[in-house]
């Protein structure tokens, strides 16, 4: 019986030390995280960002303290940023501009990785993905939104809340001009999982393509319209294979079984789309910003305006600033660059090339993008020749909200059929 007591007490000395430090462990943690939150809100408030932003700036004082920093780094999805190096440079004398093209998926890894390791080195922060941007991202305090003030009222409400839109942008179909001289072969997107189309329809792969993803959801977010679509198409309603929850999902079900072809580049999917000569060419569901390269490549690719029940899925690419971004004033002038120049207007004439000339020097960080696939968020910002098409077809938007919720799911279906 002694020999008991003594083990019970024996255990309730290791159980009493055991829970001591596990309170202490948490107790540090806590005051880990209230010290944090503190740096943060202390950097905020000396930046005037966040709950500390007052609408309000002196443009010409952000202007010289970004040269005192004289520097400022993008964690970007878009290459095309790389393109403005040069004329940012030599706007802002002074400040170095260091661009890392990570692609949308890798920018917000790196974003995450790196500050969870307390590293914090990007300036910029700019991508699509919008479920993981508002979620992940700006609902961790991980970025912050960020408009300059004289940019404001040129912006409508929704493409600066509860985050700055750099550009929108879309998916879209395209078909090769020269193989369908009388327009478009499809008039409905079900006929992309009809037989005629086995193997004939490219994507990029939406497992690394935050574009492709947000494009494939988009489709899948509207189950109702979807549909609706085959209905008018089959003359019937639609039938549902097992296991498969809705109209939204049973067409990414059917893409997969007709052997859709998976691109690992945006790029390459448009040109084998769209190259020349050829007397059979596949459909594309490509971002619509890669018309661009008829110009560049000689592709012949044509868009697909009138699909039933939508021609343009669209997505926003953000930007913002990153937390504790190390040069926050320079971080600010990248912003305002990538708007445009404040002179742009309506009535500003532009001619292509666009990155070349005066055009560049009104578009700024907009040239790149000033194409039929792109849409400035500003309100003033003259539409690209071309780009007119962009509000003659009817679009369905992106939900941030259903990207974080189902977008996980949409992945694993994907990989689940496309294994089948």
């Amino acid at each position: 019986m002694a020999l008991k007591k003594i083990k019970n007490k024996c255990l309730k000395q290791i159980l009493s030390k055991v829970a001591a430090v596990a309170l202490f462990s948490a107790a540090a943690s806590l005051v880990s995280a209230q010290d944090a939150s503190s740096k943060l809100d202390a950097w905020l408030m000396e930046n005037a960002l966040g709950p500390h932003a007052t609408g309000q700036e002196n443009w010409e004082g952000i202007v010289a303290a970004a040269k005192e920093e004289g520097e400022v780094s993008v964690y970007t999805a878009s290459g095309r940023i790389a393109k403005l190096v040069d004329h940012f440079q030599a706007l802002y004398p002074g400040i170095t501009l260091t661009v890392y093209d990570l692609g949308s998926v890798k920018t917000i890894e790196k974003t995450v990785r790196e500050q969870d390791a307390g590293i914090f080195t990007a300036d910029v922060v700019t991508t699509g993905n919008s479920g993981q941007v508002i979620h992940e991202l700006l609902g961790k305090h991980r970025i912050f939104n960020y408009v300059p003030a004289h940019f404001v009222d040129r912006i409508p409400l929704e493409n600066r809340e509860p985050l700055l839109i750099r550009v929108n942008e879309a998916m879209t179909f395209f078909y090769n001009a020269e193989s369908n001289p009388n327009g478009s072969p499809i008039s409905n997107v079900w006929e992309l999982t009809q037989e005629k189309y086995r193997g004939r329809v490219g994507i990029k792969n939406p497992m690394s393509s935050g574009s492709s993803l947000m494009g494939l959801a988009t489709l899948v977010q509207n189950p109702e319209q979807m549909a609706a679509a085959y209905k008018r198409l089959m003359g019937e309603d639609i039938v549902l294979s097992d296991g498969v929850q809705d109209a939204g999902y049973e067409f990414v079900k059917r893409m997969l079984d007709n052997d859709i072809v998976i691109y690992k580049s945006g790029s390459k999917l448009a040109d084998a789309a769209g190259k020349a000569g050829q007397d059979d060419a596949m459909i594309a569901m490509s971002n619509m910003t890669y018309i661009a390269r008829n110009d560049s490549k000689g592709n012949v690719n044509a868009i697909v305006s009138d699909l039933d029940p939508v021609s343009r899925l669209v997505y926003p690419n953000f930007m913002s600033i990153g937390a504790h971004a190390p040069n926050p004033n320079a971080a600010k002038v990248l912003i305002a660059y990538l708007l445009g120049n404040p002179d742009l207007n309506l009535d500003a004439k532009l001619e292509k090339p666009y990155l070349e000339g005066a055009s560049f020097d009104l578009l700024q960080g907009l040239a790149p993008y000033h194409d039929a696939g792109s849409v400035s968020p500003r309100s003033d910002v003259p539409l690209p020749q071309g780009g007119e098409i962009w509000d003659e077809m009817v679009g369905w938007n992106v939900s941030a909200d259903f990207m974080w919720e189902q977008g996980p799911r949409l992945r694993d279906f994907w990989m689940i059929h496309s294994s089948q």
